[in-house]
């Protein structure tokens, strides 16, 4: 089965082929004119997805050596995302499964997350916990099969990936600030500054980053500003602490052998260290970097699998901007 995956949620522009549950192509546009804003402007991320969009698949599509004509399918980001860009992708992927009349499917950009573990360890079996953690979601999921999900907890506010945004802000940081910050803290000491850890030693699943976000804002405005070093290394310290720990008692309650990490935040070099130095006796599993961030690849591949057991959307499916795993 030849599949082609369009992703068009926020600020990438990406396409990709799945042929037989191997991506055999996979093309991005970053949009970098967000980075003078300090965050995405969601019209901006709009108007470049209609500029980039057709390159990108035509990219895809050379790099698969595929014709359109030879395609089986289209999967295409249905939600969560932001409206405009959303509806850039799925129009697009619309009228092209019209003109092929071929299937489409809406996918959710969560659980294709989830599944682009897949693409880094095919042989990965279920049950398992994922650790969802991007820029807007920070979930610890229990999977016990292929579109058999339990929620265990989220954040009762600010996701991981929001929290280093907003810290790299106040740092005086570039965006997006989860790499900014975790490239500052490598000159740094991470136990310099104990903060705050919101549920850390409680036994459950939620977790909390507004008031670690606070008490950095607290922290510059009546300290020294020249330790900028230490003080990125100890926030990263303190998102990712609660990350693993709260990863860890998720293992152990479900009695789990393997523990995924998806999302953008699934990046950090230092999180995929510390989560395999303090979670022993599992099988920790990251996918590569580039299927962290937002992706195609992950879409294809989901679609694939949910075309291939005939489940497709009707042409006029609707975007699903707070679209959540059922």
């Amino acid at each position: 089965m030849k599949i082609l995956g369009i992703e068009t949620s926020c600020d990438e522009t990406a396409a990709a082929v799945c042929i037989d549950s191997k991506i055999v192509s996979s093309a991005l546009s970053s949009q970098e004119i967000h980075t003078k804003f300090g965050g995405v402007i969601p019209e901006l991320a709009s108007r470049e997805h209609e500029k980039t969009l057709n390159l990108i698949v035509h990219k895809a599509l050379e790099e698969s050596n595929l014709s359109l004509e030879e395609l089986d399918g289209i999967a295409v980001t249905q939600g969560p995302g932001l409206s405009g860009a959303l509806i850039t992708g799925t129009s697009f992927s619309k009228g092209l499964a019209s003109g092929l009349n071929i299937p489409i499917l809406g996918i959710n950009h969560l659980e294709a997350h989830i599944f682009a573990n897949f693409l880094a360890e095919p042989n990965l079996e279920f049950p398992f916990v994922c650790l969802l953690v991007s820029g807007g979601h920070t979930q610890l999921w229990e999977v016990k099969d292929f579109m058999s999900y339990n929620l265990l907890g989220e954040t009762r506010d600010d996701a991981a990936g929001e929290a280093f945004d907003k810290g790299a802000r106040v740092l005086g940081l570039g965006y997006p600030g989860g790499p900014e910050i975790e490239i500052l803290a490598k000159k740094g000491n991470y136990n310099a500054i104990n903060f705050p850890r919101a549920f850390v030693k409680e036994n459950n699943f939620e977790f909390s980053f507004s008031g670690l976000k606070t008490a950095l804002l607290y922290y510059m405005d009546n300290k020294n500003r020249k330790n900028r070093a230490d003080v990125a290394a100890s926030y990263q310290f303190a998102i990712i602490d609660v990350l693993v720990k709260k990863l860890k008692y998720a293992a152990e309650h479900t009695n789990s052998k393997n523990c995924v990490v998806a999302g953008g935040v699934a990046a950090n070099k230092f999180l995929r260290q510390y989560s395999k130095e303090n979670i022993p006796n599992r099988n920790i599993i990251y996918p590569h970097p580039s299927f962290c961030t937002d992706n195609a690849a992950m879409i294809a591949y989901l679609g694939e699998k949910y075309l291939a057991i005939g489940k497709t959307s009707k042409i006029n499916f609707s975007i699903l901007p707070n679209m959540k795993i059922d």
